[in-house]
C-alpha cells in the first residue's frame, strides 16, 4: 500500500543560505494493506515530515530539496496531486482546530464529500457511517467550537474517515488532550483497528496503547529509522530506546527489573501478559 524508498528531505530554509540539514535520511519502508504502523521518536526526529510525505504535502506544498519517492497504491506522490492522492491517503493532525472551520459536525464531515461532488444520498451515508466509526453520532448537530477537545479530534477523524481513504495516517492524535480525551480518541482507534481493509498509520508517545494497537513499530532518530519491528520485538530494547529518548510501557521496564533481581527471562509489554507470568511465577513457587 505505502512504498517508502530511500526518502531523504530538507526543507527551504527561510533565510537564504542557511542550510536547514535532512529532515528525512534514507528512509526504506513498505507498509501493507490492512496494517497498523506506529511511528515513535523524540521531538525533531522526523516524525510529522514523514507523515506529510505519505500525501504529497511534502514536497509539494513544502517545498524543499527530496531525494528517493514514495509510492501510495503505485502513484508516486512527487507527481500525483495531492488531491488524488487525498482519496487514498486521509491525514489528521495533532491539532484538531487547525482542520475544523464549519459550524456543524454534520457539515464537517460533509465538506470533503462535497468538494468530491457526491450524490445527497450517498453524502447522507457516509456522514452516518464516518460518525459512527468514532463514537461521535451524537455529536452530529453539535457546533465543533462546543466541543471537547477529544470530541473535536474524533470529529476530525470522522471527517477524514468519510473520504474512505485506503490509508489513515493519525500524527499525534492525543499530543495536546487531557486524559479523558485521550481515551475517547484511543477508543475510536480501537474500533478503527477492527477494520482489516483500513491500513493505519499512527504517530504517538504513549507505549502502553502503541503495544496494544500495533502490527509494527518504527522509531526514528534524527531523521533515520533506528528500530523497526513488531512491538514485543521493539519495546524490550531499553537502553536503545532510552538513548533514543522514547518511552517504553511501564510493564517492560518491570520485566527488565524481574529479570536483573530474579534471573528472569520476561519480556512482556503487555498488562495481561505481565499478570499472567506472574501469577504463574506465584502459583508454582520458585
Amino acid at each position: 500500500m505505502l512504498s517508502i524508498r530511500d526518502l531523504s528531505f530538507a526543507y527551504a530554509p527561510l533565510v537564504p543560505g542557511r542550510d536547514l540539514g535532512w529532515a528525512l535520511r534514507g528512509i526504506n519502508l513498505e507498509v501493507r494493506q490492512g496494517e497498523f504502523l506506529s511511528i515513535m521518536g523524540p521531538t525533531g526526529a522526523g516524525k510529522t515530515t514523514l507523515c506529510m510525505a505519505l500525501n504529497g504535502i511534502v514536497p509539494q506544498f513544502s517545498g524543499g530539496k527530496i531525494k528517493g519517492k514514495v509510492l501510495v497504491d503505485g502513484l508516486d506522490t512527487r507527481s500525483t496531486p495531492v488531491p488524488e492522492l487525498a482519496r487514498r491517503v486521509g491525514l489528521v493532525f495533532q491539532e484538531p482546530e487547525t482542520q475544523i472551520f464549519n459550524m456543524t459536525v454534520e457539515l464537517e464531515v460533509a465538506f470533503g464529500l462535497e468538494n468530491l461532488g457526491l450524490p445527497v444520498v450517498e453524502i447522507e451515508e457516509r456522514i452516518t457511517w464516518a460518525l459512527a466509526q468514532v463514537g461521535a453520532s451524537h455529536l452530529r448537530h453539535r457546533p465543533p467550537f462546543q466541543l471537547s477537545g477529544g470530541e473535536k479530534q474524533r470529529v476530525a477523524i470522522a471527517s477524514v474517515l468519510a473520504m474512505t481513504p485506503m490509508v489513515l495516517v493519525l500524527d499525534e492524535p492525543t499530543s495536546n488532550l487531557d486524559p479523558e480525551g485521550k481515551m475517547e480518541v484511543f477508543s475510536a482507534v480501537s474500533q478503527l483497528r477492527d477494520q482489516r481493509d483500513l491500513t493505519i498509520v499512527m504517530v504517538e508517545h504513549e507505549s502502553e496503547h502503541i503495544a496494544a494497537f500495533s502490527d509494527r513499530v518504527v522509531v526514528l532518530q534524527e531523521g533515520e529509522i533506528a528500530l523497526e519491528g513488531p512491538p514485543q520485538a521493539v519495546f524490550p530494547q531499553l537502553e536503545a530506546m532510552r538513548e533514543i529518548g522514547v518511552a517504553v510501557p511501564q510493564v517492560t521496564e518491570l520485566a527488565e527489573c524481574l529479570n536483573r533481581q530474579y534471573r528472569k527471562d520476561y519480556a512482556f509489554i503487555r498488562l495481561r501478559q505481565a499478570r499472567a507470568a506472574l501469577e504463574a511465577w506465584l502459583s508454582d513457587g520458585s
